[in-house]
């Protein structure tokens, strides 16, 4: 049997962060950052995974056997998922599971791992549907937010089954397009600091939904989706002031995203127009929502000094990673700068296709 290796891209946020859980669109990138997951028979009824990022190696058996899935047991749940939807081992194989993406780092380490591992898994065993990549991002999606009751969305899923740069609807049945511009120079800068994504997200989603849900009972015409920035003012009086700064947060990003969406539109992007709507951005998650911390507050101020057009977060927050907007002049300089405001690692990075399977 020749050996299946599953390919799975990483992702950058450019416009939506903490949107894709209000059902609100983002715009979002995958990038040359993957994981890989490769597996050989090994005549036993377990799958023996080996993963040397982590240090970590995991046994699960693979027939007929439901498995308790506790929150972070990625595999597991990814695994009780593909059941549901035809994907049947019947036989052990020894996998090893590794990557280039930055773990714990706001680039979606974990879910390009569910989508390569569930994408393995459909093309070892098969499936009772077409394997296409909105299908792929949809049980990703299952696996690692509904099957574990975890409060993330669905971008980081579609955005690594899809890949390239798109703007995806994440209200209802969810619907994507394919945002064809050149965006010159991505730059990562990874802290080294772990970001807090299970509780930090379900703080800001819990009272983001809470303050949605208050306007909407006191206004049943109110909807997120059709709303503008100035349904911040016409709402504010009617939530705890606790709650204003989500709602805020969320009204401003939105319209944000909606401005940097037009902009993609036209035939040649102005990539300062957009690099100013990452600074927009960043800015309500940093003031508003408060996601960052002060190293990722200086490797902002140092890039955007050294001449990056736009800088934001990546990723839930409260450590991680950024990300820089720029020509490819200054790229350097630009990854120096961000080295020495306190980054562990800088590098540039480029925009990339979806998961996909490498046949030896």
């Amino acid at each position: 049997m020749a050996a299946i290796v599953s390919k799975a891209p990483g992702r950058i946020c450019l416009f939506g962060d903490h949107q894709d859980y209000l059902g609100l669109p983002v715009i979002a990138c995958a990038i040359d950052r993957y994981i890989w997951v490769e597996g050989v028979p090994n005549n036993k009824t377990h799958f023996k995974i080996n993963m040397p990022d982590l240090g970590e190696t995991l046994i699960i058996e693979c027939e007929h056997q439901h498995h308790s899935v506790k929150k972070g047991e990625h595999l597991k749940a990814a695994l009780e998922v593909a059941k549901r939807y035809g994907c049947d081992p019947r036989s052990g194989f020894d996998i090893i599971i590794r990557g280039d993406v930055p773990i714990n780092a706001g680039l979606s380490s974990s879910s390009a791992m569910v989508v390569a591992w569930m994408q393995w898994l459909f093309a070892t065993f098969g499936c009772d549907h077409d394997i296409t990549p909105t299908f792929l991002g949809q049980v990703a999606y299952e696996a690692e937010v509904l099957e574990q009751k975890s409060p993330g969305g669905k971008m980081d899923q579609f955005t690594s089954a899809l890949g390239e740069i798109i703007y995806l609807e994440t209200a209802g049945n969810e619907s994507f397009l394919k945002l064809q511009a050149e965006l010159g120079s991505l730059i990562i800068g990874e802290s080294g600091i772990p970001k807090n994504t299970l509780g930090l997200l379900e703080d800001l989603k819990f009272n983001a939904q809470k303050a949605i849900s208050i306007i909407e009972e006191r206004n049943p015409e109110f909807e997120i989706g059709k709303s503008g920035i100035e349904s911040y003012e016409r709402y504010k009086e009617l939530l705890p002031e606790i709650l204003r700064p989500y709602f805020h947060a969320a009204i401003k990003n939105y319209s944000i995203t909606r401005e940097a969406y037009a902009e993609f539109q036209r035939q040649q992007p102005d990539l300062i127009k957009i690099g100013t709507l990452m600074n927009s951005h960043h800015g309500i998650l940093k003031d508003i929502l408060h996601t960052t911390v002060p190293v990722i507050d200086k490797m902002v101020d140092a890039a955007l000094e050294a001449g990056a057009y736009g800088v934001k977060i990546v990723g839930s927050g409260g450590g991680g990673s950024i990300v820089a907007l720029a020509n490819d002049r200054n790229e350097q300089e630009i990854i120096e700068a961000i080295k020495k405001a306190g980054a562990i690692k800088a590098y540039g990075v480029n925009v990339s296709k979806g998961a996909c399977i490498i046949n030896d």
